[in-house]
């Protein structure tokens, strides 16, 4: 990928391997949305996206043909910056050891969020929709998940509420950590965690995301007709230039787009 221009990086190999694989780990462990969404690749010089409902038709007149019902959005780049110090490299070098990568992680953790962010909450200035503030979705009154079964009733209305709409297949809860912890205590006359009780009402997954705002639960049906994200460059680590005070500049960047193509495939419970 010659866009990411890491043959002007007067570095060596080793430490583009290091960064790489920093880069992925950190992206591992922080990206909750693409735990449960469908990926859909479109290549890296994909500039939009076309989000296609049960609705899309064909208009044929006078030898012309034109979509109908079809969406067209913007695949944004989302990025996070950060810098390696030349003083820092060289002594690494004299000395033996690796060069501190902590800059890095912190960059990764900030595109993670804010991939996640896009794909929960949309973004007003580009026109993008989120699962929480999509037209069209579903709502269920969420009740007192400290007592009682509230919390496995409630996520058995919304998996029913999903079925009963045609939405069968693939159900995952996605919660904030308050709901979270609330969900971890063991349920009176059962003996099993409520959380664990739950899980088996799902037959997908249970995520728990910083991203979400506090008392914040969503239940979706994860299958690909209804929803994906869309991923043009995945996240990959560009050198941007080597700045006059000599330091070295990277960035870490991504091309994504969330389509929902059923908007009833969501249930949040508020």
């Amino acid at each position: 990928m010659d866009f990411l221009s890491r043959d002007d990086m007067p570095l060596d190999e080793t430490l583009w391997d290091r960064i790489d694989n920093e880069v992925v780990e950190t992206s591992k462990k922080h990206l909750k949305g693409r735990r449960f969404l469908p990926i859909f690749h479109s290549g890296s010089g994909s500039n939009v996206a076309y989000v296609d409902g049960h609705e899309r038709t064909e208009n044929f007149k006078d030898g012309i043909v034109v979509d109908e019902n079809r969406k067209v959005i913007s695949l944004p780049q989302l990025y996070s910056d950060f810098w390696l110090y030349w003083r820092d490299i060289e002594h690494a070098k004299t000395q033996g050891y690796s060069v501190d990568l902590s800059a890095t992680t912190y960059a990764a953790k900030q595109l993670a969020r804010r991939e996640d962010e896009l794909i929960f909450y949309g973004n007003n200035d580009l026109g993008l929709d989120g699962l929480l503030t999509v037209k069209g979705s579903q709502s269920l009154k969420r009740g007192d998940w400290t007592t009682g079964e509230n919390s496995f009733q409630d996520i058995a209305k919304a998996v029913t509420m999903l079925e009963t709409n045609g939405f069968s297949g693939t159900h995952s809860l996605i919660v904030s950590p308050d709901l979270y912890l609330e969900l971890e205590r063991i349920q009176p006359g059962t003996g099993l965690l409520e959380v664990d009780r739950i899980k088996n009402v799902l037959s997908g997954k249970l995520i728990k995301s910083t991203a979400l705002k506090p008392k914040t639960a969503i239940v979706v049906c994860n299958e690909q007709p209804y929803m994906d994200l869309q991923v043009g460059v995945d996240i990959s680590t560009a050198y941007v230039e080597l700045a006059d005070n000599m330091n070295h500049h990277f960035r870490i960047l991504e091309t994504i787009a969330l389509r929902i193509k059923e908007p009833q495939a969501i249930v949040i419970l508020k």
